[in-house]
Formats: structure tokens, C-alpha cells, sequence
């Protein structure tokens, strides 16, 4: 199998270094660079990243003006002045072949601060609000954009039990949870999204448990390039009426749900996103 060296970058947001978060970001450092990738880490809480958007993301803002988010963003993005932590961040994201979002599961989603890396670095005009909007094409999205041709992978910690993220487990399907990060914040500007890492109940990862980790999430790291990825569907490929952007009839009928959204992949295993730790 071709072993293809890549730049990676991993955006991590978690506020302990001496946490399970912290054991495995430095774990996937260590074994990403002895296979040869390059690999560049944000780390949030250390940089103190600032997570709200506000007027001075622009520092070439109109104090005068009403402040409108995605209208300053495009500006700043088009004229070159961002502040430099938008800028910076988005040279890496130029800079990388795949990125790596790690993370705690916090109320069903992202902290805060890696949301707000989102929210500022995905400008408008950068991530979205690009391409052309016609009765054939709405938009360079869901599949195209900016990041188009580069992969991404969430590797998630979660303190439930794999059985409460299962699809019939009260906290509803991890799949269907992680649902806007992976089809949103990352399919929609272009990435090539693979199967995400998740741990469960953290809080019992003992020595054996952290083992296991190494050794499946070693695997993961290894296959990077080659792991086949989610199988979204892509919105301007002809799966979808335009502009109500909403499903052909014969395609699923009668179904809903996030599901529908991806094509039929049956190499995929279903317990790709179900790695325990028990």
C-alpha cells in the first residue's frame, strides 16, 4: 500500500495538558511524525484563541457603521485585513493535507473555543459565500469549497457508555450528534471526511484502556490517507433539486433523517465510530 506523506494539523481544544485529551493529542503527534507527516498543532486554551466574533476581526472596521458578521468577514477576508490569529490560522488550514479536530463531547457538541475557531476562521468569502448560485449550481459547498480535496477526522471523547450513543441509546446516535460538525463544518467547505474517532466512558480509561487506544487510534493515524470517507452526498452533484436543495423523490423515498445524506457504502464497518474503552 502507498504510504503518502501529508501535512497535518490538529486543532485541539481541551484545557488540561495532563488530561486523557492531552495523552492522546501527544500520542498522535508522536506516531503521525514518525511516519513521516509534518504536523502542526493549534492548541486553543494554550494560545488563549479568542472564540467570539466581534468588530475587531476586522481591523480595518468602520466604527461608524453597523456591525453586519458575514459582510465585515467577507471584507476583512477580500482586503487582507483579518486580524492575524484569522490569518494564521487559516495558512495552516492552506498549509495542510488533513486536519484533526480532538475534542471532549460537551453538551452534544464542541467547546466553546473550538467553535469559535470556526466561526472566525471560516470567513465569508473563505469558506462560505463562494461560487455561483444558478438553477444548476448553488453555491461551492457540501463537497466543494476552499478545502476541497483535503481530509479531515474528529477524534472525540465522550464520558457516556458506547450503548447511550448507540442508535436506539437515550443520548440519540453518535453519528446523528456529530451529524453538523462532520456534514456541516467540515463537508460543507470541501474536506473529505473519515469515519471519526470516538472513546466512551473516559473516566474509565485505566492502563489497559489507554493501550487500546494507542493501539486502534495508531491504526487510524497510520491509514490517514487512505481510509475511505464518508460517503456524503454532494450537493451540486445532482442528488438534489436546485435551488430547494432538498433530495430527488427517488432517491430514499419516503425516508428521512441524516442518513439519507450519505450513499450507500457497504465496505463501511458501523463500528468505525464505536471504539470503546471498557
Amino acid at each position: 500500500m502507498e504510504h503518502r506523506l501529508m501535512n497535518v494539523l490538529i486543532v485541539y481544544a481541551h484545557p488540561e495538558p495532563r488530561s486523557l485529551n492531552g495523552a492522546i493529542r501527544d500520542f498522535s503527534v508522536e506516531r503521525l511524525r514518525q511516519a513521516g507527516h509534518a504536523v502542526q498543532v493549534s492548541d486553543l486554551y494554550a494560545m488563549r484563541w479568542k472564540a467570539v466574533v466581534d468588530r475587531a476581526d476586522n481591523t480595518a472596521a468602520r466604527t461608524d457603521a453597523r456591525f453586519d458578521v458575514s459582510a465585515d468577514s467577507e471584507q476583512a477576508y477580500a482586503n487582507g485585513t483579518q486580524s492575524a490569529d484569522i490569518a494564521g490560522e487559516q495558512e495552516k488550514l492552506k498549509w495542510a493535507d488533513a486536519v484533526i479536530l480532538q475534542f471532549p463531547l460537551w453538551w452534544f457538541s464542541m467547546p466553546a473555543i473550538l467553535k469559535g475557531w470556526v466561526d472566525r476562521v471560516y470567513a465569508c468569502g473563505y469558506a462560505y459565500g463562494v461560487g455561483e448560485h444558478s438553477d444548476t449550481h448553488w453555491g461551492d459547498r457540501y463537497g466543494e469549497g476552499i478545502l476541497t480535496g483535503k481530509r479531515a477526522m474528529l477524534v472525540v471523547t465522550a464520558g457516556g457508555w458506547a450503548s447511550h450513543y448507540a442508535p436506539r441509546g437515550i443520548n440519540g446516535a453518535i453519528d446523528d450528534i456529530l451529524f453538523p460538525i462532520q456534514h456541516g463544518i467540515l463537508f460543507f467547505p470541501g474536506f473529505d471526511v473519515l469515519p471519526p474517532y470516538v472513546i466512551y466512558r473516559t473516566n474509565r480509561v485505566d492502563a489497559a484502556g489507554f493501550a487500546g487506544i494507542r493501539d486502534t487510534l495508531g491504526q487510524r493515524l497510520d491509514a490517514l490517507a487512505t481510509t475511505e470517507p464518508i460517503p456524503f452526498r454532494k450537493q451540486n452533484g445532482g442528488d438534489y433539486l436546485i435551488p430547494e436543495l432538498t433530495l430527488r423523490p427517488d432517491i430514499a423515498p419516503g425516508q428521512a433523517g441524516t442518513a439519507i445524506h450519505q450513499r450507500q457504502a457497504a465496505s463501511r464497518s458501523p463500528r468505525d465510530s464505536q471504539n470503546t474503552t471498557r
